[in-house]
């Protein structure tokens, strides 16, 4: 039997990557969410992560285009997202009708993660408070 995945990783690395509440974000890129009616509305393509506090400040969800061409770019506060373990993804009160006015960028732009106003922009939109508070 050949221990290796599908991607070439051993399934023990896979396993010390996650370990009871934690995960490696390596496993977070990719993951589905989900609606609360159960849609999938797009998938992570990276956490952004404040370099000084460690907080989570964003999963940035790809949403739209195909086969992630023309995908959009959406940074969602983590505190939107709760892990389900018996969908193996995350779920979010955001509906695809909620991103369609969302902030978002392509894949064309450069995002300025350091504009605190752009980030309270998406902090309000989204109704959470902001992770640096």
């Amino acid at each position: 039997m050949d221990p290796r995945t599908d991607n070439g990783l051993r399934a023990r690395d896979l396993d010390s990557r996650e370990s009871g509440n934690l995960i490696g974000s390596d496993k977070v890129e990719g993951t589905a969410v989900y609606s609360l009616a159960n849609d999938k509305i797009g998938t992570i393509e990276r956490v952004m992560i404040d370099k000084l506090s460690g907080k989570v400040a964003y999963a940035v969800l790809s949403f739209g285009g195909f086969l992630g061409i023309g995908d959009d770019h959406y940074p969602i506060p983590w505190a939107k997202l709760t892990y389900d373990e018996s969908i193996g993804g995350y779920r979010t009160d955001i509906s695809k009708a909620d991103l369609d006015a969302a902030p978002r960028y392509d894949a064309d732009d450069d995002f300025a993660w350091d504009d605190r106003q752009r980030a309270m922009d998406i902090y309000t939109y989204y109704g959470v408070p902001p992770y640096w508070i």
